[in-house]
């Protein structure tokens, strides 16, 4: 996020002061560090403040504001805003519950962005350069660029090393649209500064960050609609998992349009005017204001990667291997930069291995990490591992089971019947391949079967496991006894028959 997007607001001006500070002098720099860590994200933090404390001379180098997207324009802002609206939902279904609220309720949007940069500015200490340099990390704040084989400069200064991290993350990925920049467009990095919510708002793209955004402002109070190019919302989930978000989010007054192309705008007196094509048809929508979460880039421009022999390109990034090692064998990378999966778990963990292989000559594999993901909608729809289609294209054959929540106790007293839990199962076995959770607190539920895919547990022992009664996880083990239910064969069934038979 640049510094320039942050207001002057108190609250921002105390974020500004920790990730940023205006009067940050950087160190002279020592005469060779063990690591540098260009770029100050989830990855970035973690390698530099991990290395730090196993006695690695570390420097830090950061262009914008520590704490990368997660902290500034990504996680920590969005489940402010997501966390807020989710209360204004629970506000209107409140008669289901036998509760009546009175007409002319307000939401205050400027007072839910206030909360946002209160917690947000709150949370800021913990990525703060002070910090950093408390652990004994030399924290230099500019632009970073390759100037040599063993050297990046920040600012005219040279700091030599050992070892170097990409770790520069990624950014909204701008789509080039006529009329597009003209008409003006938030992306996550603009849209937390918002002070009064826009009445009528056109969200483009489908995925994780369009679909949270999106449900969120129509339960603030905004006309939204969604504009999607593929065929569903969520295409990395499977189908039935979109399709239960998809009802969900028109329920809350989404207007959803797949399969379109958005061929310009038109900025008019009245607004900003969508031309879309769908499915061969016209169209034209007038908003207030256009949200783009059309996907991310990795950051590789000015860091010089030519200069040390760096493979990258400009939609996948930087090249590793399973090391997390670049094409030059002394310089690593981690996150978003040169990772599919852009999500701060997954950079916190890449950080681990770096760290481990950098320093220690380690053999550490990415392709070891068991990843799981969640989109914070509500429903949430939580999964890790293989998908239905994954497997098929893979050839992998497998066994999938399905615990659907009309038929769990405590999700129909919660009145949240619209999810389920899937497990895909290696045919033959009680392995776990995949799940897929969608509920309203699936990122909460989604660790029992990640935990049981590390650890290598079978669906067949989660099915043994007491869970309490009544929970919405309880639908977890149910999954086990169905797996039981399916082993139970005409065969066996007969021989246990037979051995009731002969018992009595």
């Amino acid at each position: 996020m640049p510094a320039e997007l942050l207001t002057e607001d108190p609250h921002d001006q105390f974020l500004l002061g920790h990730v940023h500070p205006p009067d940050w002098v950087n160190p002279s720099p020592a005469e060779r560090y063990n690591l540098v860590v260009i770029g100050g994200g989830t990855a970035g933090l973690v390698t530099a403040a991990g290395a730090a404390g196993l006695g690695a001379k570390v420097a830090l180098v950061e262009r914008e504001l520590l704490g990368g997207d997660c902290l500034n324009v990504g996680c920590v802002p969005s489940k402010a805003v997501i966390s807020a609206a989710r209360i204004a939902a629970t506000i209107q279904q409140a008669k289901h519950f036998g509760m009546h609220i009175p007409d002319g309720v307000r939401i205050d949007f400027s007072a839910v962005m206030e909360r946002l940069r209160r917690l947000r500015a709150g949370i800021a200490p913990n990525d703060s350069a002070a910090r950093f340099r408390s652990l004994g990390v030399d924290v230099f704040l500019g632009d970073a660029k390759f100037t040599g084989p063993e050297t990046v400069d920040v600012k005219g200064q040279s700091l030599r090393f050992r070892k170097a991290v990409i770790a520069t993350g990624a950014r909204a990925h701008h789509p080039d649209v006529p009329g597009l920049a003209d008409a003006g467009y938030l992306t996550n990095e603009s849209v937390f500064t918002l002070t009064q919510l826009p009445r009528r708002i056109a969200v483009l793209g489908g995925g994780p960050i369009g679909c949270e955004l999106a449900q969120s402002f129509a339960r603030l109070g905004a006309e939204v609609t969604l504009l999607e190019r593929s065929s569903q919302i969520l295409g990395k989930e499977d189908r039935d998992a979109a399709d239960v978000v998809q009802a969900a989010l028109e329920h809350d007054g989404l207007r959803i349009l797949t399969n379109t192309q958005l061929q310009r705008v038109e900025t008019t007196a009245t607004g900003k005017l969508l031309h879309i094509e769908q499915v061969g048809q016209s169209l034209a929508i007038e908003v207030d204001a256009i949200l783009v979460g059309a996907g991310r880039v990795p950051n590789v421009d000015g860091l010089k990667l030519e200069t040390v022999g760096v493979a990258y390109d400009l939609r996948n990034g930087v090249q590793v291997n399973d090391r997390l090692q670049t094409t030059n064998p002394r310089i690593f990378a981690a996150g978003d930069v040169c990772s599919p999966f852009k999500f701060t778990h997954a950079a916190d963990f890449m950080a681990r291995i770096v760290i481990q292989n950098a320093l220690f000559y380690g053999r550490a594999k990415a392709s070891s990490l068991i990843i799981p993901w969640c989109t914070y909608t509500s429903p949430e729809v939580a999964h890790v591992g293989l998908t239905e289609h994954a497997a098929a294209s893979k050839g992998i054959a497998i066994q999938t089971l399905r615990q659907d929540f009309t038929h769990i106790d405590r999700a129909i007293l919660q009145g949240e019947t619209a999810g389920f839990v899937k497990v895909h199962l290696k045919a033959g076995t009680d392995q776990i391949l995949g799940a897929t959770i969608v509920a309203e607190h699936a990122g909460e539920m989604i660790g029992e079967l990640t935990l049981a895919m590390k650890a290598g547990i079978g669906l067949k022992t989660i099915g043994s496991t007491i869970h309490p009664y009544p929970t919405v996880a309880e639908s977890i083990r149910k999954l086990g006894d169905q797996y039981n239910r399916t082993r139970l064969t005409p065969f066996v069934k007969s021989l246990f028959q037979r051995w009731l038979a002969w018992s009595r």
